[in-house]
């Protein structure tokens, strides 16, 4: 009843995303986040569907299967994920690093067994982390406002768009049997809600513990992303939050 509830809260606030800004004084607004009115009620809705379902199977995925077979299944789906980095490099021109996922997508597929052990890394092939949302910001689309999405929560209007196109580059998509794709996604999502608990679990800070901070991480994350693929990026300014946040990508 209380999932029934909160799905059903989140098809309303849905609906909110037009006049969302009306609740939200004009002295707290700030220009990247105009819709702040529903993006708040729909961090709201993210926390409590966290809290009641990814978070507590997301523990219990942790405590019944042993270490070594959590890292197999990350190294799995960050293998997979290196095909979409590979084409993402490609259109935002870094060839070399194009060259470089390809060769640990082969390499992992090989001889780490279907991805499951990351041979790649320990040759010095680096692991990138691309997606169309960064490759429209390096040709120059604009990111727009801010907006936080059921489920999948922060994001801005730019890399909303880029969702679709990322969604076509990924393997899984291709994958014919309904049960076994959908099985592999509700897996992957599992896999990083727990990397995500044990960032929580090693910093005391919740995921969904402040929004302003959740939206500022979330925009300074992108742009240091996006500075990598310029060619006169300043991704300096942020190797700090970058280090901090690069656990999630491994």
């Amino acid at each position: 009843m209380k999932i029934k509830n909160l799905w059903r809260k989140g098809v309303i606030l849905s609906g909110l995303l037009m006049s969302g800004c009306a609740s939200i004084p004009a002295d707290q607004r700030v220009p990247e986040d105009p819709w702040q009115g529903y993006n708040r009620a729909m961090f709201k809705f993210n926390a409590g569907l966290d809290k009641a379902v990814l978070k507590p199977v997301a523990k219990g995925y942790r405590w019944v299967l042993p270490e070594f077979a959590e890292k197999g299944v990350s190294n799995f789906f960050s293998n997979i994920e290196d095909v979409p980095n590979t084409l993402n490099n490609l259109m935002q021109g870094k060839v070399k690093a194009a060259g470089n996922d390809t060769l640990r997508f082969l390499m992992n597929s090989t001889f780490g067994i279907a991805g499951l052990f990351d041979v790649a890394s320990s040759t010095g092939l680096e692991k990138h982390n691309e997606d169309f949302g960064q490759t429209l910001g390096v040709w120059g689309a604009p990111a727009g406002p801010y907006l936080v999405l059921p489920l999948l929560g922060p994001s801005t209007a730019r890399d909303s768009g880029g969702l679709l196109a990322d969604l076509a580059m990924h393997p899984l998509t291709y994958v014919d049997n309904d049960e076994i794709r959908w099985g592999l996604r509700g897996l992957q999502i599992v896999d990083i809600r727990k990397k995500v608990l044990n960032i929580e679990e090693s910093t005391g800070l919740g995921l969904y513990d402040d929004y302003t901070q959740m939206r500022e991480i979330y925009l300074d994350r992108r742009k240091s992303l996006i500075a990598d693929g310029l060619e006169n990026g300043t991704e300096d300014e942020d190797d700090e939050l970058r280090r901090e946040l690069e656990l999630l990508d491994e």
